[in-house]
């Protein structure tokens, strides 16, 4: 059985304790490997390492900086199919919808490369006699992301790309359930030119993630979770004066009004629950559905979710895969029967679902549950499963306030053919991301991700403008050259006459 292992000054290194766990195939159920898990001493390690890169790293020209990032991004893209496999291998996920992932980080990497255009400063010249000010943002220092195992290639590349091309050195921690994924991005960042000691990867559970919020040594914290970790992340980095932000949580409603196009949403709303077994933080998990519309809208979605193709994710046809875990399956499935026990109607039953050829699998079927009430636990929780909830409204005013009483505030979508209607909602809704007839409004790389309400803690939102700003901080410089023979006169009064 192998060893995964940390990725610290440019190689492998095996873990300082003896602590192990196993790594499984969500497909068969199968121990593939085991994680040796990381220490304080192992992030004491790999932090000192990104420390001396970072005297260096930070000092390199934009020119030399954004030369690695455009050769790793040639590399992310010829390795493509081999990570989406590996990602599939420890995730479940279907391959293509892997690749996907890696696509997506991608973007993010091209953006990176842009950083030359995207640091030019603020120059003022003569803003006082004589005086020129300018601005300019340079890198914090060591910078950490904790990332989470629904998406074990994306989010590391949302974040370390951004990190690095502004000048700063990266420590990851990434999931222990599919860490596979962050030693083929270490190796190429090595083999894109990327010095030793600036990109690092630390293999563990709660303690590392402790000893990286209260390291000495690093200025900042990225993470992406469940709500209440990310309250925690937050919380205990703040505290010890570091940068945080901390992405929570998700509870993502889908409008359907009645002069949608009902077939067209009713599509896009299944591959929205259900792509990556419904284990995204951007999967729609609740329909809000007009009530004229309601009962062909359920009909028409049962159709869909019962011919969804459920089966190990590298085979031929997949639709969606296995969840993460054994215990993802029996939490997800016990959340299912909830919904019985709280009234609600269930339509389409994913519990018991097997796949002939993998019956060790975390497989739960797709589930359709109508008739969901903002009581019903079902509802009140983040599922992260195959599962979609319908709750009915009498029309836009009564789901926008659905919406807005809900905890989350992630994203959303309405699906309408009124202009007027897509404004109203995305005026009124108290979320970060909105798609109008698009169910999975994930920005583009040159905007920002993040949520509001307890989706987001901290104020900046990941990637993109907000992901620059986030991993640099502003200098400003103000400066004066006198001829010696036209010296002007120090004063001891504070002016508040800027012309002179």
């Amino acid at each position: 059985m192998s060893l995964i292992t940390h990725w610290i000054n440019g190689k492998p290194v095996d873990p300082s304790g003896d602590r192990t766990q196993p790594v499984f195939n969500p497909a068969t159920g199968a121990e593939i490997a085991r994680l040796g898990l990381g220490t304080a001493a192992d992030v004491d390690r790999a932090v000192a390492s990104a420390a001396e890169a970072f005297e260096t790293w930070s000092q390199y020209s934009l020119g030399k900086r954004t030369a690695v990032l455009f050769k790793f991004r040639e590399l992310l893209a010829e390795h493509t199919d081999e990570l989406a496999r590996l990602v599939s291998r420890e995730h479940g996920k279907v391959v293509s919808d892997a690749a996907g992932e890696v696509g997506r980080g991608l973007e993010v990497v091209e953006f990176a490369c842009g950083m030359p255009q995207l640091l030019k400063g603020e120059y003022s010249e003569q803003a006082a006699t004589g005086v020129d000010v300018y601005s300019f943002r340079e890198p914090l220092g060591v910078v950490a992301g904790i990332t989470p195992f629904n998406f074990p290639a994306m989010v590391p590349l949302w974040m370390s790309p951004v990190a690095i091309a502004t000048g700063n050195t990266f420590v990851l921690k990434p999931s222990e359930r599919d860490p596979s994924a962050s030693l083929f991005l270490a190796d190429l960042w090595q083999r894109a030119g990327l010095p030793d000691g600036v990109f690092n990867v630390v293999q563990g559970d709660k303690e590392v993630v402790d000893a990286i919020l209260h390291h000495d040594d690093v200025a900042a914290v990225s993470f992406v979770g469940s709500t209440p970790i990310a309250q925690y992340i937050h919380a205990t980095a703040t505290a010890e004066g570091k940068r945080v932000q901390a992405l929570g949580g998700a509870k993502n409603h889908g409008v359907v009004l009645a002069d949608a196009d009902l077939d067209d949403a009713v599509d896009h709303l299944t591959a929205a629950a259900f792509g990556a077994a419904g284990e995204r933080c951007m999967a729609i998990s609740v329909a809000v559905v007009e009530d004229s519309v309601a009962d062909e809208f359920v009909e028409k979605l049962a159709a869909k979710a019962r011919a969804v193709n459920v089966t190990a994710g590298d085979q031929p046809g997949a639709d969606m895969g296995p969840v993460i875990t054994a215990a993802a399956k029996e939490r997800i499935e016990g959340l299912i029967g909830t919904a019985e026990r709280d009234g609600a109607e269930l339509v389409v039953d994913g519990r018991g679902h097997t796949v002939p050829g993998y019956e060790g699998g975390f497989f739960v079927g797709p589930t359709v549950i109508d008739r969901v009430a903002p009581e019903h636990e079902v509802y009140r929780v983040e599922v992260f499963g195959p599962v979609i909830d319908v709750v009915r409204v009498s029309g836009l005013t009564e789901a926008i306030d659905v919406i807005n009483a809900n905890p989350y505030g992630n994203g959303t979508a309405v699906f309408t053919s009124s202009g007027e209607s897509a404004r109203t909602f995305q005026r009124g809704v108290h979320v970060g991301m909105i798609g109008v007839n698009v169910p999975i409004p994930v920005p583009v790389a040159w905007h920002s991700f993040g949520g509001w309400k307890d989706s987001l803690f901290g104020e900046s939102h990941i990637y993109g403008p907000e992901g620059i700003r986030f991993y640099t901080r502003g200098k400003v410089v103000t400066q004066r050259w006198p001829h010696r023979a036209q010296r002007t006169e120090a004063s001891y009064h504070f002016s508040g006459d800027s012309q002179k």
